[in-house]
């Protein structure tokens, strides 16, 4: 494959990523007028998302996926604003 569809591909799921995110983000608020707990929508949301990684790749991979989110969390990959 070369570089320029690479680089597609790359833009294509950064671009259905950020859609999805739209939506968990439209959920959110939604709960939150509703009535739920910001930390119980967190909770769940993860929980569903670590079900679905899981029913699609796997116990082991999902697990080597999340043995590097601490350092993606430290970095600020998640954070809305500056570093704490």
């Amino acid at each position: 494959m070369t570089h320029s569809r690479i680089q597609a591909l790359d833009d294509a799921i950064a671009e259905q990523q950020l859609a999805a995110l739209a939506y968990v983000t439209e959920a959110y608020a939604e709960a939150i007028l509703a009535g739920i707990e910001s930390a119980s929508f967190a909770h769940a949301a993860l929980n569903a998302a670590l079900r679905e990684r899981v029913a699609t790749h796997g116990e082991e991979q999902v697990a080597d996926f999340v043995e590097r989110l601490p350092a993606r969390l430290r970095d600020g990959e998640f954070s809305c604003r500056g570093k704490h």
